[in-house]
């Protein structure tokens, strides 16, 4: 195989970043799309001249067109998809959330172990060099002990109706649409996922999570404040607190490309910029997975890692719900 051939299973919005990423790599191509209809799955292929549209998602599984597919469906259906892919002979890259629930994460790594295909969560900040280099400044003590960070993703939803995002059995929720990104970041610092858990809640008329907090607790008396929400202005932001320095980023987890992103405070008051690589945001997840179906690399965002931040909301919404701390 000298090149992966790339399928998109669903005509999601999600979508539009990946088919450049995908077209960009280096071993890639993108050769077919799914969707729930002909009609619609054509009228999608004519729109992004892809080359072949399957009238269904089982469809395009069946068929010998595609190695790998990239799964933007709703959050509730990641699982079951997953696992179909897999058990019909195709890598898969899932959209974050990898799940809802730590048995159909355990799920769908069982259907990788049986397979011995490739499973990855798309999690595209974690493979852009601006991640990678602030987590190489936090492993060569460049900030001392750390022993806080606070992360937030927020943004204004403005199109409410019909939105998957406000639908509960959807998997709907600020925390699980953009606060995974927090809780991913932290736990990419600290090393894993956190001791117990305690959190609070907005819950508006959709009966989701429209804004949402949650503390992470870890060993070492080391704390994590995380936030997300539906409601407010588009607003990203990372800190992480050592005794050497604090290492901020503006844009953690979108755009990464305006300049002045990450700024390192000293002890003594100065600032500097740390110069980060202009690179296409969703492209290392792509040239990621490239790299582990051709070459058998293993992939930079493991499985345990994806099982861990599932872990950890799922931890999180119950200490929302109860008001207790949970322990994990």
């Amino acid at each position: 195989m000298a090149n992966v051939r790339w399928g998109l299973l669903s005509t999601a919005d999600i979508n539009k970043d990946l088919i450049p990423a995908i077209r960009a790599s280096e071993r890639g191509a993108l050769v077919a799309v799914a969707s729930r209809s002909q009609e619609a799955a054509t009228a999608y292929a004519k729109k992004w001249e892809i080359r072949t549209a399957f009238s269904s998602y089982q469809e395009m599984l069946d068929s010998n067109e595609v190695d790998a597919v990239y799964i933007g469906l709703p959050n509730h259906l990641h699982a079951e998809w997953t696992v179909k892919a897999l058990q019909s002979g195709k890598h898969v890259l899932c959209e974050k959330p990898f799940a809802l629930t730590v048995e159909e994460v355990d799920a769908m790594i069982a259907a990788r172990n049986a397979s011995g295909l490739v499973l990855a969560e798309a999690f595209m900040y974690r493979h852009h060099p601006q991640t990678k280099l602030a987590q190489q400044w936090i492993r060569d003590g460049r900030l001392g002990d750390v022993s806080l960070v606070r992360a937030v993703h927020c943004y204004k939803m403005s199109q409410r109706d019909g939105n998957i995002r406000l639908t509960p059995e959807f998997g709907g929720g600020s925390l699980w649409d953009v606060g995974v990104y927090p809780v991913s970041f932290v736990q990419m610092v600290m090393g894993g996922p956190p001791e117990r858990v305690s959190a609070e809640q907005f819950i508006g008329e959709t009966g989701v999570d429209e804004v949402f907090t949650g503390q992470l607790h870890y060993a070492d008396d080391k704390l994590a404040q995380i936030s997300s929400s539906f409601i407010n202005p588009s607003h990203t932001l990372v800190e992480v607190f050592g005794t050497e320095g604090r290492l901020s980023l503006n844009r953690p987890f979108v755009r990464m490309d305006d300049g002045r992103e990450m700024l390192f405070h000293g002890v003594d008051g100065s600032s500097k910029e740390v110069v980060v690589p202009e690179t296409p945001l969703y492209l290392g997840e792509v040239e990621d997975m490239n790299a582990a179906i051709l070459d058998g690399a293993p992939s930079f965002l493991a499985l345990e890692e994806s099982r861990n931040h599932v872990r950890t909301v799922v931890a999180l919404y119950e200490a929302a719900r109860t008001g207790t701390i949970v322990t994990l």
